[in-house]
């Protein structure tokens, strides 16, 4: 009788500590996002940096806005069906689709631009400044991921709530 033995690979170090290095852009940043979600409801908007960071493959920050969404009090369930929504439009409200699908259009540019519908669909659903919040929330997450990506910053050590 064989036994096998359960392994996990071993835990990389971060390839750059940006912040340590460009502090102004880091704290920059953190204002930036500050000023970004003011206004938008806490629970849509980690639903919009988890879509965001899955689409970036950035774990980093699914780590960070999972657990954030965890204690915010929102489901297993509508967390693991975020990276199939358009599947299981049934979890989510109307305006949560429309920030969805608008975060999609925003995050990956290089499909072309913005379609129209979408951001009909979401101006009918967000007010002009709700609507301008949400937009910055989206850029903003999008930068962190870059960040995140590019200097290969490692998931699993941040506790919920830490960088708030």
């Amino acid at each position: 009788m064989t036994t096998t033995q359960s392994t996990t690979a071993p835990e990389e170090s971060p390839r750059l500590q940006w912040a340590k290095f460009a502090p102004e852009v880091y704290k920059a940043m953190v204002k930036l996002d500050a000023a970004a979600r003011r206004g938008v409801d806490p629970v849509l908007l980690e639903l919009v940096k988890i879509r965001t960071s899955q689409l970036n493959h950035c774990a980093f920050c699914l780590d960070m806005h999972t657990k954030d969404a965890f204690a915010a009090g929102e489901s297993v369930e509508r967390i693991v069906q975020l990276s199939a929504w358009e599947e299981s439009r049934h979890f989510y409200t109307e305006k949560e689709l429309a920030a969805l699908a608008l975060t999609e259009a925003v995050t990956v540019l290089t499909d072309g631009f913005v379609p129209d519908e979408v951001f009909e669909v979401a101006a009918r659903h967000f007010d002009e400044t709700e609507l301008s919040q949400l937009l910055a929330s989206i850029t903003v997450m999008n930068a962190w991921n870059r960040f995140g990506v590019t200097c290969r910053l490692v998931p699993g050590h941040y506790t919920a709530g830490q960088y708030k």
